[in-house]
């Protein structure tokens, strides 16, 4: 009897021919990649200027500078310019008394100058805003940070600067409260936010002051309530665990991770708890299982997306736990035509069940575009990347 050859590691895929995709991201891999150590099978987490530990957001400011939500370490990192070169360190640190320290808060009291699990960080205006989730708020700076723990000016879900209690106490939330926010972006110059924990979006039209109210919810009927998908069965207008926003072809699109399903609405919504018009990732807006209740993924399913971004005419999803990018080009196609991270639509595994390479991705998180270049926060292997986007 023959001996059997050991099964090598390859990535799991649907029996038959699955379509492989054209590459989304530039399939020579990234130009830089920050916080990762090649062929390192225990990269150290301790804090550092070049060190990253479960990263879960990243914007490419228009001034040419990055940012990223150093997750883990409870810390928000600056480049004053968009890294060329792999590893390279941070130029300014929000956070942390220092770039080796660590801890929710800093381990002291809250501040304006203190994150504990940030996440979702875009540019607002001229300056920045982080949600900063595990303290249930969103920071607001007017102008970018140019110092170390420079204070946030504005803060939105708390009445103050060292109140961090989801929904400020409350069994319920308001207008003015926030649980567990994990998504920000400004679109058409309206502050959108991922509160996650109220299973709701909420949109500020002009926050100038700490403590404004929203001015519209979605998800939900109205700012008291937080049920999961609005407390109905799922449909257009409920969520369970949104996410990532974006602004796509006249769409504003959220990332329902809960219902693995991208929501977009036709337009900006003018009413409390609008209906979204068009899904994606399910065949209907009854849908709401994993990759549609399939083992496998499919170009037309999602499991678990985390965050959206627009680059050009395209819609860019990290579709989070089958650890892959894909894109699409219309909203009115079901199937995304993109793909990286994996050989074809049918596949997943994270890092394609093997060790990490430069072109691999594990729990891709967080995403931000700017001129043909996106930062994907691939959080799984406490790593940035900067990747090119193919035409």
């Amino acid at each position: 009897m023959q001996p059997t050859a050991a099964p090598s590691f390859q990535p799991i895929k649907a029996p038959g021919t699955a379509l492989p995709g054209a590459p989304l991201l530039d399939p020579s891999g990234p130009k830089a990649v920050l916080g990762w150590t090649p062929d390192a099978l225990a990269a150290p987490l301790k804090p550092s200027p070049d060190a990253l530990f479960g990263p879960r957001g990243v914007c490419l400011h228009p001034n040419g500078s990055l940012w990223v939500s150093d997750t883990g370490h409870h810390r928000i990192l600056g480049w004053n310019d968009v890294p060329e070169s792999d590893n390279a360190p941070a130029d300014i640190l929000i956070g942390q008394s220092d770039f080796a320290a660590e801890g929710r808060n800093g381990k002291g009291t809250p501040s304006l100058a203190t994150v504990n699990v940030p996440t979702g960080i875009c540019a607002w205006g001229q300056g920045l805003a982080v949600a900063d989730a595990w303290n249930h708020r969103v920071l607001l700076w007017r102008d970018l940070p140019t110092s170390n723990n420079q204070p946030a000016d504005i803060v939105l879900g708390q009445e103050d600067a060292s109140a961090i209690q989801s929904n400020r106490g409350a069994e319920q939330p308001s207008a003015v409260t926030l649980h567990w926010p994990y998504g920000v972006q400004e679109i058409e110059g309206a502050l959108v936010v991922a509160d996650t924990g109220n299973r709701r979006v909420l949109v500020w039209r002009d926050p100038s002051n700490s403590g404004q109210p929203a001015d519209l919810v979605l998800g939900q009927s109205d700012f008291e309530t937080r049920d999961e998908n609005g407390g109905r069965d799922v449909d257009a207008a409920g969520m369970r665990w949104p996410h990532g926003i974006a602004w796509w072809q006249g769409h504003l699109a959220v990332a329902d991770a809960g219902n693995n399903r991208i929501m977009l609405w036709q337009g900006f919504p003018a009413t409390n708890g609008a209906a979204a018009a068009t899904v994606l990732g399910q065949d209907d807006f009854k849908g709401c299982d994993h990759n549609k209740a399939a083992y496998y993924p499919s170009s037309s399913a999602l499991n678990m997306p985390y965050d959206v971004a627009v680059a050009g005419d395209r819609l860019l999803v990290a579709d989070t736990a089958s650890s892959r990018m894909i894109g699409w080009a219309e909203f009115s196609n079901p199937d995304a035509d993109r793909l990286t991270g994996q050989p074809d639509f049918a596949s997943k595994g994270d890092n394609g069940w093997g060790l990490p390479g430069r072109d691999t991705l594990c729990w891709p998180y967080g995403l931000s575009v700017l001129d043909g270049l996106a930062a994907v926060a691939d959080s799984g292997n406490n790593r940035v990347l900067l990747w090119e986007i193919m035409p």
